[in-house]
């Protein structure tokens, strides 16, 4: 008897054993555990720690409580101002409500990278280039918004996007460059034009106070003078002030107007005292108390008798009135062909000879 009661009570102490490795559950600190007895979600959710369910009537189901990193694979997309680009991002969120993660959503997790997925194209789409690149915290706020959304009533929150990557065109990329090396030569042109018009005002006050002392300019040239020398140059070149030429210039050409025109002789169309040119004689000088010859007439040779019924010294004119003094030879005759041309080589002979 007493050894029938002996293996009663071990049958019964080995059942509860069985039973107790059975049902029993261990929930960590970062898990919630959801119950579902016979199908039905019981309404207490099992804290972390030791518990007890039903082994065949209860299902017991461990929900992460952690925040999670998901990576969203890259997208392509066009952006509004039609550029190629493709972006991938990351995503962090956390369960709140383990009921609802277990029973609303079949799959939490796949749900929100799907979400996050086509979020992310939409986000492409509606910037441009520049926000991309330069304003993602826009960007990343308008994002977790859009994911968020849905996934509250899926027991999950979104606790921050990040916009990963931008990978752009080869074509774009030196686009790009060759922007920004235009912006950067644009400032360096400004830096340089800014820095001569300072450099300039500097020179002015230089020079200005140079003009009251005209010693310190000459200073000022001995000073560039010695610093160039310093370099042990072949050369030293030395500045001329361009005003001495324009003077220069302007002396020579108010001489001319002063120069008086050189006298010639009558008839000869040559300077007095110059010798006579070949296969001409020289002029014999007129006498004391004679007249000199008159002119020949137009058709007459010179030294032929006067025709008939004209007097000698007319030819076809009137003799001189009364009173009139004949011509002294000192007085030029008219200007003829040959008169010009001696006038014009007497002229630089005598330019010549001062």
């Amino acid at each position: 008897m007493v050894q029938d009661l002996l293996i009663a009570l071990i049958a019964v102490v080995a059942a509860g054993v069985v039973y107790m490795m059975a049902a029993a559950r261990i929930i960590k600190q970062y898990e919630r555990g959801v119950v579902l007895r016979l199908g039905r979600l019981r309404d207490d959710v099992r804290g972390p720690g030791f518990t007890m369910v039903l082994p065949v009537v209860d299902r017991l189901r461990k929900v992460n409580m952690q925040i999670v990193t998901m990576p969203v694979p890259s997208q392509d997309g066009i952006t509004r101002d039609n550029v190629t680009v493709r972006v991938d991002a990351v995503i962090y969120f956390k369960v709140v409500d383990a009921a609802s993660a277990v029973v609303r959503v079949e799959d939490y997790r796949f749900a929100v990278s799907q979400m996050a997925q086509t979020s992310l194209r939409s986000i492409i789409g509606k910037s441009d280039l520049d926000d991309l690149l330069s304003n993602r915290e826009k960007l990343n706020e308008g994002l977790e918004i859009m994911i968020d959304s849905p996934a509250v009533g899926w027991g999950v929150q979104i606790d921050r996007v990040e916009i990963k990557d931008v990978s752009l065109p080869e074509t774009m990329k030196r686009s790009m460059a060759r922007q920004a090396e235009a912006d950067r030569e644009r400032r360096a042109r400004v830096i340089n034009a800014d820095a001569e018009l300072q450099a300039s005002k500097k020179l002015a006050e230089a020079a200005s106070q140079m003009s009251a002392q005209p010693a310190a300019l000459q200073l000022r040239l001995l000073q560039t003078m010695v610093a160039v020398a310093a370099e042990k140059n072949s050369t030293l070149v030395l500045p001329f002030p361009v005003e001495l030429l324009r003077f220069l210039e302007r002396a020579q050409l108010g001489q001319a107007p002063d120069r008086g025109t050189p006298q010639v002789a009558p008839g000869t169309g040559q300077e007095p005292g110059s010798p006579a040119p070949a296969g001409r004689e020289p002029a014999p000088p007129a006498s004391a108390g004679q007249e000199p010859a008159p002119p020949a007439s137009a058709g007459q040779e010179p030294g032929s008798p006067a025709p008939a019924g004209q007097e000698p010294g007319s030819a076809g004119q009137e003799p001189a009135s009364a009173g009139q003094e004949p011509r002294s030879p000192e007085q030029p005759t008219a200007p003829g062909p040959d008169t010009e041309e001696s006038d014009d080589l007497g002229a630089w002979r005598h330019f010549a000879q001062h």
